[in-house]
């Protein structure tokens, strides 16, 4: 039997929503349908993708349009989401293409966070000034700012909320409240959040995103997007990016994914938890000049944080002294964490991210904007995924590399 979302808490939705157990077998794991293609038998005696408003509403077809295991992954995550609908991508850059490409045209205006993931960025002030579409960078906390930033042909607001890899936050609620009055959609990448932390959508926002690479899944071994949202919203983006732009996840990767789901409640739990504590930590550690994290009193957005963040999350970053040297020690002594560029694995990971590097090579920064961002940064942050280990043992570990 289906589970109705409206009836079960969210730590129970990660395990059922949208699972059915197999009718022939009965497995308890949900099966991969591997298949491309599904016969059919067309009601009118002809089948077309055009004129069907949600593909999802027609017979399995095209493995490119939908497919049964990445629709368990989809009616997962929108009950998650508590939302209508859910489009499952091949990567977190695909949603956001998806997203960009549906609903902006020639002569359009966006307006992007000025800080947020670098692909992110760079896509937005490199590639779509290319097809016509102009491109603002806002810091998205100052509302009045937005607000002088907004045209007539503004058709999208995008946040991060936290952005990457500041972790400064935008007031959600108050940034749908400005869109919706001047009819924009806005859409929020929540990667960093997880639906544990922060559910947008309950706050306003009409787009929710998602790189399903790093905490949804949990274990580093699938790429995988999503775009949550209004069923009509995604509708129209799984007719234009499913169709058109190939942007469709693949059945094994939804199932991985899927199967990280189920343990994202108590993994996001847990992680918030020991990053807790290694960031109080870390601020009375005598190298440390300055950490960032949402759960901490120090945060500038401390109250916000508490207000749309159930937990503080499991990303820390901080400033030292002598970033090279600590970088060195991360790269070439560390024993649990890793030094990669990624985060919402089950191990630790760790990273410098050096200001003037990303100045130079992705952020067409303001003076004021880049004044705006060393307060949070200085010369450059160490970035931490905090994974499941032991957090006594990761402050050890810590404790050693910063000598």
């Amino acid at each position: 039997m289906s589970t109705q979302p409206s009836q079960y808490s969210p730590e129970t939705l990660a395990l059922s929503a949208g699972f059915v157990p197999d009718r022939e077998t009965q497995a308890m794991t949900p099966p991969i349908a591997m298949s491309v293609n599904h016969c059919f038998i067309p009601e009118d005696g002809s089948f077309s993708a055009h004129g069907i408003d949600d593909l999802t509403e027609a017979p399995f077809l095209y493995a490119g349009w939908t497919n049964p295991t990445v629709r368990q992954l989809e009616q997962r995550i929108a009950a998650l989401e508590c939302t209508d609908d859910a489009y499952a991508t091949t990567t977190g850059m695909a949603a956001l293409s998806a997203v960009f490409f549906s609903f902006l045209r020639v002569g359009d205006h966006l307006i992007i966070s000025d800080v947020c993931y670098a692909a992110v960025y760079e896509m937005a002030r490199e590639i779509l000034p290319d097809y016509g579409i102009e491109v603002s960078t806002v810091n998205l906390t100052d509302l009045e700012a937005v607000a002088k930033a907004i045209r007539p042909n503004t058709r999208l607001i995008h946040a991060e909320s936290p952005c990457n890899p500041l972790l400064r936050l935008t007031d959600l609620k108050q940034l749908a409240d400005l869109a919706r009055q001047h009819n924009i959609l806005l859409s929020v990448d929540s990667t960093f959040a997880t639906p544990v932390i922060t559910r947008p959508v309950t706050l306003g926002v009409d787009i929710v995103v998602h790189s399903l690479t790093k905490f949804m899944n949990g274990h580093g071994d699938a790429l995988g997007g999503c775009v949550v949202g209004r069923k009509a919203l995604i509708a129209q983006i799984r007719s234009r990016a499913g169709v058109y732009l190939g942007a469709t996840i693949n059945a094994h990767n939804a199932w991985l994914i899927m199967r990280g789901i189920e343990t994202l409640y108590p993994r996001m739990k847990t992680m918030s938890e020991s990053a807790l504590q290694i960031a109080r930590w870390l601020e009375k550690h005598p190298r440390v000049k300055q950490v960032n994290y949402p759960g901490l009193a120090s945060h500038p957005q401390y109250q916000l944080a508490g207000q749309q963040m159930a937990h503080g999350g499991g990303i820390i970053v901080f400033q030292t002294d002598d970033m090279d040297e600590i970088a060195r020690r991360f790269a070439e002594d560390a024993r649990l964490f890793y030094y990669a560029y990624s985060i919402g694995h089950q191990r630790s990971l760790a990273v410098l991210l050096k200001t003037a590097d990303l100045m130079e090579s992705t952020y067409n920064m303001t003076v004021e904007q880049e004044k705006e961002y060393r307060d949070y940064a200085g010369d450059g942050l160490f970035r931490l995924s905090i994974g499941l280990e032991n957090p006594q043992d990761l402050i050890a570990e810590l404790d050693r590399l910063l000598g």
